[in-house]
């Protein structure tokens, strides 16, 4: 592959719902460009992007995968990412380098749930984006519908520089607005044509807004477009590209990825009018030693600095480390700054990836994107730079697990290897985490969705030779009292030898802390030196509680009385001995059960607002407000909801707003469960003891 300078790169994030046809774009790129003789199909397997286990079987981009091309002098880097919502963390690591993304929609379906996802992206990030109309060769295509429902929901920015021909209700040709050019459909190719007279007045009309947009762009271009004067080739293509650049133009063009239609404009658009790494201003990040603010150009001459964007755990190369060099050049055996961790190493042998393909080179250079195999001191979101001049970029901000699943092995013997194989999964995709909970002894694992999880889970079994079982997660309860109660607790043992004896007196009370030990002993009832052990022995006995269990909060403790005996008292004696008060004191105190509470953020459309609220309600959920979200005729809700109802939130959620909703949730604080389910979860834990022995 040649080299190219930083500003005849292109890094470009392919983005839309999933099926819109992203990966069969890819395929056509590869194919319009020379890269491949002959198109992968998804069907078959033979895709260049999707080429994992998993990928093939779900017939589905599961991770995002670079795929360089060569195009009339230019290097484009296209970054073809999953369409599934729970593989967005994918999403974030392609927009952590691409300068601009292709929002590819089914002419079919117009706008879906995955192309405003996409669009949020687009628009946070303020990328130049192209919207890629695919699949304009199938029937039924309804383009006036589709360009309507478009323009309301993406906004006026919008505009067509393309014209769909039809004959009937069939895919028959297209015209270029900017050019006025028809390409009629010949067979399987676009054959220069007239321009029927139905089109002209549209193709005139068009031209002129797309004319008033270049206008915009500049104040000379403005001025010479009131005095009616036309525009020469490179003031329209000079005004097109800032338009495009700025965000005030976002060009629509139509095609067809399965007969590489539009392809070849796609990618002329996207060497024309697109930003390569030298038109982002600086990279922003902090030296690490000394915390100052520190700013890296894209440019060649500047020191060495690069962020580790992705990370793949391949089951023969092991692991492998995507890397878009912001700064500088790197090149193999060059010693390098892990920023992360202050290690100082060196950099293996660079390659190109190409889906799984590696491509050799000597050096990756600014702008560009390279990998780097077996270095296991990397992981997504590391910076490497010049150990000379340090450069920490802030690290790639995923989003949170929001569903989790209970997993134990189907082999005993495999704990220690699903532990192990978990961790290399988790390097690779940080959108989920294992968390080991020690009060319900379970493994649990947490993502984006159900998906999510079961792809997880398909590596550990296709790449670790791991099988494990799957269960919901036990709610971790609390249990503590309401009222106020004095227990007495009295040990006393004899046996041939030292007896044991300890006495006391204890006043259980609530509070708001987890635990407060207090004493208010007089004349020497019980010796100060045993106090530590009735603390111990009251926090011992705070683990599990006497409804069912569960751990003890809200619990202040009194000793105020007691006795002693002068041989047979010990630390021992006065532990025990305040543990019997503890559940003759609790047991009067009006103990109950406390559940965790969850706050909640759930961002849906309008439309469902009503269907999110009934929902809540059956949830047990406290409604705090609703506030305008940040995306036009969408709302947030927040609510306080019991963990125990948000188990399989993210599922019906999805059910409920035709998968467009979406939800952030944290704990909060503890809640006394409302009677009649304390009654259940007695008797549950009671049975799961039973069967356990």
């Amino acid at each position: 592959m040649n080299k190219f300078e930083a500003k005849n790169i292109l890094n470009i994030a392919l983005l839309g719902h999933q099926s819109s046809g992203k990966t069969l774009i890819t395929e056509a790129i590869l194919n319009v460009s020379g890269v491949t003789s002959k198109k992968g199909e998804i069907e078959k397997g033979t895709t260049v992007s999707d080429y994992t286990k998993e990928e093939k079987a779900r017939l589905i981009s599961i991770s995002a995968s670079v795929i360089p091309v060569e195009y009339n002098q230019h290097k484009i880097n296209v970054i073809d990412t999953p369409g599934y919502s729970d593989f967005v963390g994918e999403v974030y690591s392609a927009l952590a380098v691409a300068n601009s993304a292709v929002l590819v929609m089914d002419a079919q379906k117009g706008v879906e749930v995955g192309t405003e996802a996409a669009w949020r992206f687009i628009r946070k990030l303020n990328l130049p984006a192209i919207i890629f109309i695919n699949k304009m060769d199938k029937e039924n295509i309804k383009y006036d519908k589709v360009l309507a429902d478009i323009q309301e929901r993406l906004g006026k920015r919008v505009v067509p520089f393309n014209i769909p021909i039809f004959k009937g209700e069939n895919f028959a040709g297209v015209i270029d607005v900017i050019n006025k050019k028809a390409y009629h459909l010949n067979g399987d190719q676009l054959v220069e044509g007239e321009i029927g007279d139905e089109y002209l007045e549209q193709v005139e009309e068009l031209n002129m807004q797309i004319t008033e947009h270049v206008a915009e762009t500049d104040e000379v271009l403005m001025e010479k477009y009131f005095e009616g004067e036309a525009f020469t080739e490179e003031e329209m293509r000079n005004g097109l590209r800032t338009g495009i650049v700025t965000g005030t133009i976002v060009p629509l063009i139509i095609g067809s990825a399965m007969k590489n239609f539009g392809i070849k404009a796609l990618l002329d658009f996207i060497n024309y009018f697109l930003p390569s790494p030298v038109d982002v201003e600086v990279f922003n990040g902090k030296n690490p030693n000394t915390n100052e603010d520190v700013a890296r150009k894209a440019s060649i001459n500047e020191p060495f600095s690069a962020l580790v964007f992705k990370t793949i755990m391949d089951p023969f190369l092991g692991q492998i480390n995507l890397f878009h060099v912001r700064s500088g050049r790197i090149t193999r055996d060059q010693d390098i700054l892990i920023a992360n961790t202050g290690k100082k190493v060196r950099m293996n042998q660079v390659v190109y990836l190409r889906g799984k393909e590696q491509i050799q080179t000597d050096e990756v250079t600014c702008g560009d994107v390279g990998a780097v195999v077996k270095m296991t001191d990397l992981a997504t979101g590391y910076t490497i730079c010049d150990p000379a001049n340090p450069v920490l970029y802030p690290p790639i901000d995923y989003p949170r697990p929001i569903f989790y699943l209970a997993i134990k092995p189907k082999n005993k013997n495999d704990e220690d290897k699903l532990s192990e194989s978990l961790g290399k999964l988790n390097r690779e995709d940080t959108t989920f985490e294992t968390v080991r909970n020690h009060e319900t002894q379970q493994l649990l694992i947490g993502g984006q969705g159900l998906m999510h999880i079961e792809v997880i889970l398909e590596k550990l079994k296709n790449n670790f030779n791991v099988e494990v079982t799957t269960e919901d997660p036990k709610v971790v309860y609390r249990e503590t009292i309401k009222g106020q109660a004095v227990g007495e607790g009295k040990h006393k043992k004899q046996t041939g030898g030292a007896g044991q004896y300890g006495h006391v007196f204890i006043r259980f009370e609530h509070c708001e802390e987890d635990f407060i030990f207090a004493e208010e002993v007089f004349g020497g009832a019980v010796p100060k030196n045993f106090f530590p052990a009735v603390e111990k022995g009251l926090r011992e006995a705070c683990e599990h509680g006497i409804l069912a269990g569960f751990p003890v909060i809200g619990l202040k403790a009194t000793l105020f009385d007691g006795s002693y005996h002068p041989v047979d008292s010990n630390e021992i004696s006065f532990k025990l001995a305040a543990q019997i008060a503890f559940r003759e004191g609790c047991k009067n105190a009006q103990p109950t059960i406390l559940e965790p509470i969850m706050r909640i953020k759930v961002t849906v459309k309008d439309e469902f607002i009503g269907d999110i609220m009934g929902d809540l309600n059956k949830r047990r959920a406290r409604l705090l407000g609703m506030n305008p979200a940040e995306i036009e005729k969408w709302q947030t809700i927040e609510a306080l909801v019991p963990q125990a109802e948000m188990t399989k939130y993210a599922i019906d959620l999805k059910a409920m707003t035709q998968a467009s909703g979406f939800f952030t949730m944290e704990f909060d604080h503890y809640e006394e469960v409302p009677y009649q389910i304390q009654e259940k979860i007695i008797k549950e834990v009671k049975e799961a003891r039973e069967n356990s022995k």
